[in-house]
């Protein structure tokens, strides 16, 4: 079942695949396409399971999210009917890049892995992957979608025509790297769901000079997940590490490559959206820091941080990944969709 989801996914991903926006900041093709396929969705779903696919548009319920196994809003994979599915990956084809459809198929079949290594394994179920959809999905009014379930939440807001937010967005790896082949076409020995940015950070790490590894590394033990956890809100976490200002050329082309990795998870326009805020809120204030070992497999966890967003990285256990980036203000859209309703505000006031 799950691999002919994953097959399905790669085959409307091919099929749907759009052309590069004209304007960076323009998110209306790709809107429409998350818009449309979300209805498609709702049309599909029998009378009876709507009420399980919607749900209220509020920062409450959208603000109730996790990263481990859980009974979850929405509908998962496993209850969904063929149309279902296929409208289904046709929203999560409008989402994300690529690169970041393999990657979320990546590390859903992971799931697969710790089913044959773990002692309890037969509780991994990679069809409860589920969909949410905040409010009604409409053109002319805020809606919002949510996919997740295991090491995976990823969430998109919409309004006026536009997606105004594509965070947070949790990824996770366990096992970081597989350690043996899995059978029933499981991973594969040497699979790394998210091995790119593994890579991207340590390469980092080794092109620091001795002092600035020194002020990097900020702690000798990491703090056995993300700091942050599945906060619905948070601010800042203290400035710690190597600031951007302090690194030399190289140095902040590795940084940055960190940053858009992740980024690209995203559907072009919407990564780019992405990175012209981190570069709007100022380059030179973010900061890099380290905790914890500095070897490969071995515990550490590390954290780039700038003036409105957070993205952390931890691997605990050595081979055991939680990685998320969050917006100090604009996390499920609150920013954007403050201003919003303050200009219907002050537009019915007119009238």
């Amino acid at each position: 079942m799950l691999l002919r989801t994953l097959s399905a996914w790669m085959t409307c991903w091919t099929l749907l695949a759009v052309a590069p926006l004209a304007a960076a900041g323009d998110t209306s093709r790709a809107a429409q396409a998350m818009t449309a396929a979300a209805r498609a969705l709702l049309d599909a779903t029998p009378a009876g399971q709507q009420p399980e696919l919607l749900r209220p548009f509020s920062l409450e319920a959208r603000g109730d999210w996790n990263y481990t196994p859980r009974s979850r809003p929405g509908i998962a994979f496993k209850a969904m009917q063929d149309a279902q599915r296929q409208a289904a990956q046709q929203l999560l084809a409008a989402a994300l890049s690529e690169p970041g459809l393999v990657k979320v198929q990546a590390i859903i079949a992971l799931e697969i892995a710790l089913r044959e290594i773990e002692a309890f394994g037969l509780s991994r179920d990679p069809e409860n992957y589920a969909i949410a959809l905040f409010g009604t999905p409409h053109a002319s009014s805020p809606w919002g979608w949510r996919i997740e379930g295991h090491h995976l939440s990823l969430h998109f807001t919409l309004a006026d025509g536009q997606v105004v937010a594509t965070l947070p967005q949790f990824l996770g790896a366990n096992p970081a790297q597989v350690p043996r082949d899995i059978a029933n076409k499981g991973p594969r020995q040497g699979q790394r769901a998210l091995g790119e940015e593994e890579d991207r950070a340590f390469a980092l790490l080794a092109a620091l000079s001795p002092a600035q590894r020194q002020q990097a590394v900020f702690n000798a033990r990491p703090f056995g997940d993300i700091v942050t956890r599945n906060a619905a809100q948070l601010d800042p976490l203290a400035p710690v590490g190597l600031a951007f200002s302090a690194m030399d050329a190289a140095q902040q082309a590795l940084l940055l490559r960190i940053v858009e990795s992740l980024a690209s998870v995203a559907e072009s326009s919407l990564a780019q959206q992405r990175l012209e805020s981190v570069r709007a809120g100022g380059l030179d204030g973010i900061r890099f820091g380290w905790a914890g070992a500095t070897e490969r497999g071995q515990p550490h966890y590390w954290r780039i941080q700038g003036a409105r967003f957070l993205i952390e990285w931890d691997n605990s256990g050595g081979n055991h990944i939680h990685n998320v980036w969050r917006d100090f203000e604009g996390d499920w859209g609150r920013d954007v969709l403050a201003e919003h309703y303050r200009r219907a505000l002050a537009s019915s006031h007119r009238h």
